[in-house]
């Protein structure tokens, strides 16, 4: 039986990190640039990505048995798709202690807080901190991961009702070490946090996946296309490049928010389509010009409630050179 004691005094001391791939290796890379003083434990169903995360930096060691490498960690995080995400919670649930926090990235939140109210964040239960980082690339794996990915990015928090009133000392611990990544913190309701994503994220996503989809089928192998495309072209087909394994995922548990999102962008294509050779097209192009200007750098307002959060631990320090100091998949 675990103190409520043990539980105040405890820092975080050794991190588990399951998943591997580009946001589970940048963290890892993160906690060491900013001096986190414990010890980093990896695993991937793909060994080849835990082995090139170890290789880089952002772990310590590769654990044989993801189970006993989270039990005796007080940080469990969760970094692949959703759906893996959501059955790492059944599986450690049994074997993990009040004092210990899991946390997690993934891309929708109300599937995954409702999944893990059974099992956390009740008497005798362990905490569980739902997150998901603003930060990513197109290009996925360890190899590309990069301890600043989160510098500015929104760090988003969707914490159980209640929780803010007398949160566990771990996750006030872990998100200090989040605030010292560079990243700016902001609670969300998970309902709220889905619809925004839906629009801010999953539908860029798909729009960008129909355009590149709609290229290849249409021009397939024509390098003159490829020679004229220029600079819009790769900006609005990069995200085309994204991994379908992580995109189903998200694509099945948000369908409700993002269905909408698709069926409202169908519907303003066919307003564009409609009023090429009227002024309705001048109105579209005065909504997106004046929308966009509210994005630039200048005009961009601070994420409400990013105050940094100072972590009652060793403090993380000014970033230095990542090294060794000794995927995103399901289980």
């Amino acid at each position: 039986m675990v103190s409520n004691q043990d539980i105040m005094s405890k820092p975080i001391q050794r991190v588990t990190i399951l998943g591997t791939g580009l946001v589970g290796a940048s963290i890892g890379l993160a906690l060491r640039a900013h001096r986190f003083p414990g010890s980093i434990i990896g695993w991937d169903r793909e060994r080849t990505q835990a082995g090139i995360a170890l290789s880089r930096g952002a772990l310590d060691e590769i654990s044989e048995d993801p189970l006993t490498a989270a039990a005796g960690s007080d940080l469990i995080l969760l970094a692949g798709p959703v759906f893996s995400i959501m059955e790492w919670l059944d599986l450690l649930a049994p074997v993990l202690r009040a004092d210990q926090l899991v946390t997690d990235v993934g891309s929708v939140k109300g599937a995954i807080c409702s999944h893990a109210s059974r099992n956390y964040n009740g008497p005798g239960q362990p905490s569980f901190l739902p997150g998901h980082p603003m930060a990513g690339k197109e290009s996925h794996g360890a190899a590309n991961a990069d301890a600043a990915l989160f510098e500015g990015a929104v760090w988003l928090f969707t914490p159980p009702p209640g929780a803010g009133e007398q949160p566990h000392p771990s996750q006030t611990k872990w998100r200090g070490w989040v605030t010292a990544f560079g990243s700016n913190i902001l609670d969300l309701d998970p309902a709220r946090h889905d619809e925004l994503c839906a629009w801010v994220s999953h539908l860029p996503q798909m729009l960008s996946t129909a355009l590149s989809a709609l290229l290849e089928d249409r021009f397939s192998g024509d390098e003159q296309m490829r020679a004229i495309g220029g600079r819009a072209l790769r900006e609005m087909t990069r995200l085309g490049a994204s991994p379908y394994s992580m995109w189903r995922d998200i694509a099945h548990t948000n369908v409700g928010t993002i269905e909408p999102a698709l069926l409202a962008l169908e519907q303003t294509l066919t307003r564009l389509r409609e009023n090429l050779r009227t002024p309705g097209l001048r109105e579209l192009f005065d909504q997106a010009n004046q929308f966009r200007s509210s994005l630039t750098p200048e005009s961009a307002p601070s994420a409400p409630g990013a105050a940094a959060i100072v972590a009652s631990e060793p403090q993380p320090g000014r970033p230095v050179a990542p090294g060794r100091s000794h995927s995103s998949e399901r289980p």
